[in-house]
């Protein structure tokens, strides 16, 4: 399986559809979860969606960092 190069969190669905969609146009195979999966993906980037905008900061910390912790170890090399 290759690892993936680019991770990506997203506060919202919407931003981590407009996201994919535009690593998509530009050639890159991605993966858009809702929230972090419980099983690997393959692709060149992956998309974590979080419902993170409207919650408490402490959650929306929380979320994140689960979300970038799980998609280090899918071994993503660059995060945005």
């Amino acid at each position: 399986m290759n690892r993936p190069l680019l991770g990506c969190i997203a506060d919202d669905f919407t931003g981590a559809t407009d996201l994919a969609n535009t690593l998509v146009r530009n050639g890159m195979r991605t993966v858009q979860t809702i929230g972090v999966p419980a099983s690997a993906v393959e692709a060149d980037a992956i998309v974590v969606a979080l419902k993170s905008r409207t919650i408490p900061a402490s959650n929306a910390v929380a979320q994140s960092l689960d979300a970038l912790r799980w998609l280090r170890e899918q071994g993503c090399r660059q995060f945005v």
